[in-house]
C-alpha cells in the first residue's frame, strides 16, 4: 500500500507532524507509518514545538501526545484549532489518560489512538483523514 493520492493526475505528499516528548515514540511512530517516500515527517518534542510546526509546514495529520512538557497536547490542540479550525488532530494516550481524551474531542482532536498502538489501525487512521 502507498500514501500516494492523485487528483487529476498530480500526486499529493502527505505530511505527518508526530508531536510526543519521547523521541524512541516519535521514530517508532515514524517507523511504523512510513510506506513511500512521498509522505514528510515533522516533529516536535512538546507542544510549544507543535504550534510552530503546525503553522510552518501545515500538515495533512497530527499525531499527538496527551502529557507532554511545557504544553501540552490538549493546549497544543487548542492552538492548531485556532489556526485551522479544520486540522485533523489524532491524539495518542497513554493508559490512564482516557478522561483527556475525552477533552481532547471537546476542544477539536478528530481522533484518537490508544498506546501502545497497532499498524493496522495507524493505517486506517491516516486513510481516513487524507
Amino acid at each position: 500500500m502507498k500514501l500516494v493520492y492523485k487528483i487529476k493526475g498530480v500526486s499529493l505528499i502527505i505530511k505527518i507532524l508526530i508531536c510526543d516528548d519521547s523521541i524512541t515514540i516519535r521514530k517508532k511512530l515514524q517507523g511504523a507509518i512510513k510506506l513511500d517516500q512521498t509522505i514528510e515527517f515533522y516533529e516536535a518534542k512538546n507542544g510549544v514545538e507543535a504550534i510552530v510546526e503546525y503553522e510552518t509546514h501545515r500538515p495533512n495529520i497530527v499525531f499527538m501526545d496527551i502529557i507532554m512538557p511545557e504544553k501540552d497536547g490538549i493546549e497544543a490542540l487548542k492552538g492548531i484549532i485556532a489556526i485551522d479550525e479544520n486540522a485533523k488532530v489524532i491524539m495518542l494516550s497513554s493508559v490512564g489518560t482516557k478522561s483527556n481524551l475525552k477533552v481532547a474531542l471537546e476542544n477539536g482532536a478528530s481522533d484518537f489512538i490508544q498506546k501502545p498502538w497497532d499498524v493496522h489501525n495507524l493505517n486506517t487512521i491516516i486513510r481516513k483523514y487524507i
